[in-house]
């Protein structure tokens, strides 16, 4: 009777097809007590759910073949063993079918864990060549997948093949539009001076460069134009309004620099001529790395190849070599009773570790035999003494300027680093090939073991450099450097001359003790002098830092220089 009742109550509800749908099954399971149970439970289903009539047939579907599928097994069981039985595998079904929406997914194997997406993506700056078995090379252009960054100056790499390796930090540069650095007109560390070479080398109409501007946060556009018959390189300075848009004329304006650059690269629009061929980073040469390889400070000396003799320094015969027959260098051999050898070896571990680009960048030593030597960055053009005295009348105000500034870049990241140098002056800096200076020497004064050179009363000592505290009390600091330094820029813009001149140590020294100082030099303008006066100041505390002397300098050469034509 109850089956009775619920059919005419389906009949009512729900549309015609599909009560001949149910009919019809009941009438092909007529005579069996357990498949009129399961019709019944279709029915109770319908009458539990306020499905549409889609879900309805989905169901007794669904009812069908599980009778069909399992027709041969129910009929061994009574009708109140199959109520039973059927009723718990719904319900063990529903609640696993529940589960299994709330249970989290099994976790990742392990090679599937890596995140691709968090992963840093690079682009090679310059070609890489590995030196190496755990290096990996780098070509121009390509991207690459940091792994691990095992420290600032050597990061490991995956390339586009699944090689993996390490690679110098300061080769590569992230992976994103609005990173300049993936432009091939744009080149960072170049200032006016270097920027105007580079362009009267390249020598044709329309080339260009864009650099960061003296002026902190800002760009520079840098041109080489033949107008009128002259020769001239233009700067024209980036800026930017206050709706955050770029302009360089006052009509053009662009969301992004790399679209300013697009566009003038078609149209002169305010510019003398158009944009039509980049230089930056093309023109530059690749960086030093932080030595050979990661941690490969110990070179074996059978791997150097001795050249010709580039001169003699204080420690030994400093020569033009290669090591592996690949990358230029020069060696420094130091005379036995030179140098204290094992102090100097622990040393070079942490010097290895200071890398700048305006610093000589130390590659490795040879230790396990004598002499040792010194391995470092070539520098093509010397001594920045020697660049000075040969170059005498040729070098305009602006360039001289541009020297002291590369030397305080190198000394302020010594500084920033607690770092000290102790014996700067310019036959410790060397200049490249781009003419770019760089310190060298730091901290190996520290090594000497020689009598005249430490003792304020010998010739060695470098007392025309030194501050009071260092020939009074032996005490160094960033500020005994920043004192070497102003003396460093007197020697700039006299162009190679020795300060206090004839005068002998002890003199030099009377001289400093009753507060006399260098004379200002006639190509030193009075700001300039006054930068210089700033270092001699007889307390250390009374001294500029080198990061405030990097802003004075910056200063001066927009009031002097204005990267704006």
């Amino acid at each position: 009777m109850f089956l009775i009742r619920a059919k005419h109550s389906a009949r009512a509800v729900f549309p015609a097809h599909l009560m001949k749908r149910r009919l019809y099954f009941h009438l092909n399971i007529s005579g069996q007590p357990d498949m009129t149970l399961s019709t019944y439970h279709t029915i109770q289903s319908v009458f539990c759910c306020c499905c549409c009539c889609f879900t309805v047939q989905k169901r007794a579907m669904r009812t069908k073949m599980n009778m069909d599928l399992d027709s041969d097994q129910m009929t061994q069981y009574s009708a109140s063993q199959s109520h039973v039985s059927y009723a718990c595998s719904w319900k063990c079904r529903h609640k696993s079918k529940l589960q299994s929406k709330n249970k989290p997914l099994p976790p990742l194997p392990d090679e599937a864990l890596e995140d691709y997406t968090k992963n840093l993506r690079v682009i090679a700056l310059y070609d890489f060549y590995a030196r190496g078995p755990s290096d990996l090379p780098l070509k121009k252009s390509e991207e690459y997948l940091i792994l691990e960054q095992y420290d600032p100056h050597w990061w490991k790499a995956r390339d586009q093949h699944g090689n993996e390796g390490l690679i110098p930090s300061n080769y590569v540069t992230e992976n994103k539009k609005n990173n300049l650095e993936m432009y091939e007109w744009y080149c960072k560390n170049i200032n006016r001076r270097q920027a105007e070479h580079l362009l009267c080398q390249e020598s044709k109409e329309g080339a260009f460069v864009v650099r960061d501007s003296s002026q902190q946060g800002l760009l520079t556009l840098s041109m080489y134009s033949q107008a009128k018959g002259s020769h001239s390189v233009r700067h024209y300075q980036i800026k930017k309004n206050h709706l955050g848009q770029y302009y360089v004329a006052e009509k053009y304006h662009f969301s992004t620099v790399p679209e300013l650059i697009e566009y003038h690269q078609h149209n002169a629009a305010g510019l003398v001529t158009r944009l039509r061929h980049p230089v930056g980073s093309a023109g530059c040469s690749s960086p030093a790395a932080a030595g050979f390889s990661y941690e490969e400070w110990e070179l074996n000396p059978s791997e150097l190849m001795f050249l010709k003799e580039l001169g003699r320094g204080q420690f030994g015969v400093v020569q033009l070599g290669k090591w592996k027959a690949t990358i230029t260098v020069a060696i420094k051999t130091i005379n036995e009773g030179a140098m204290s050898a094992e102090d100097f070896i622990e040393e070079a571990k942490v010097m290895m570790k200071l890398s700048h680009p305006k610093l000589v960048q130390l590659y490795g030593v040879c230790t396990q035999h004598k002499p040792l030597y010194v391995v470092t960055e070539f520098m093509e053009n010397g001594c920045l003494l020697s660049y000075l005295r040969q170059r005498r009348r040729k070098l305009g105000t602006h360039m001289l300027l541009s020297m002291c500034q590369d030397v305080c870049e190198g000394m302020e990241y010594l500084e920033r680093n607690s770092f000290i140098h102790r014996d700067l002056a310019a036959r410790n800096c060397l200049v490249n090939a781009e003419h770019i200076v760089k310190v060298s020497d730091f901290g190996m004064a520290r090594y000497v073991i020689d009598n005249e050179y430490i003792s304020s009363s010998g010739a060695k000592f470098p007392v025309k450099w030194s501050s009071p505290e260092v020939f009074h009390f032996k005490k160094y600091s960033s500020k005994s450097d920043v004192w070497s330094f102003g003396v460093l820029m007197w020697e700039v813009f006299t162009e190679g001359k020795m300060p206090f001149e004839s005068k002998s140590s002890f003199e030099v020294v009377r001289e400093i003790s009753q507060g006399n100082r260098l004379y200002r030099p006639h190509l030193a303008s009075h700001s300039v002098y006054k930068v210089m006066y700033s270092c001699w100041h007889e307390k250390p505390e009374g001294r500029p830092t080198f990061a405030e002397l990097m802003e004075t300098l910056t200063d001066i050469t927009e009031v002097d220089n204005p990267d704006f034509t």
